[in-house]
């Protein structure tokens, strides 16, 4: 009788150090794209991706002081993007008649397949995960 260990999928990662700057958006979405397109090898949900990243990291610019910590990790299809800032106050939605903004979080709760903010002590991280080889909500 021949025991064969169950194989494990193996987990790809990107870590971005994002400085608190205004261009930081734009830095994410690059890297992000290009880091799906080596490791997910043109997922039809990367424009998903690349959104979701794009309003965390504008988020994290626009509410905090100081710089953010973009990761993405792949296993198998599903792909969790993390975006870690040094606020302790937990996002919510801020939309106000007449007022541009407010939609980041409604926008990347409904590409995403989960959401969850995860407090620490001098900070969060949000995460977001999603299917790759899922159809667009």
């Amino acid at each position: 009788m021949t025991i064969t260990p169950p194989t494990a999928t193996p987990m790809r990662r990107l870590t971005v150090f994002l400085p608190y700057d205004p261009h930081a958006p734009r830095t994410a979405r690059r890297y992000t794209t290009r880091w799906l397109a080596a490791e997910a090898g043109g997922t039809p949900r990367a424009s998903d991706a690349v959104l979701i990243v794009s309003e965390l990291v504008t988020n994290a610019v626009h509410h905090t002081r100081g710089p953010c910590v973009l990761t993405l990790t792949m296993r198998g299809t599903l792909l969790d993007i993390g975006v870690a800032d040094e606020s302790e106050d937990l996002p919510e939605r801020q939309s106000v008649p007449g007022e541009r903004g407010g939609f980041g979080l409604a926008l990347v709760a409904l590409l995403g397949d989960t959401v969850t903010v995860v407090p620490a002590l001098g900070g969060k991280t949000v995460h977001v995960t999603l299917d790759t080889d899922a159809a667009t909500p």
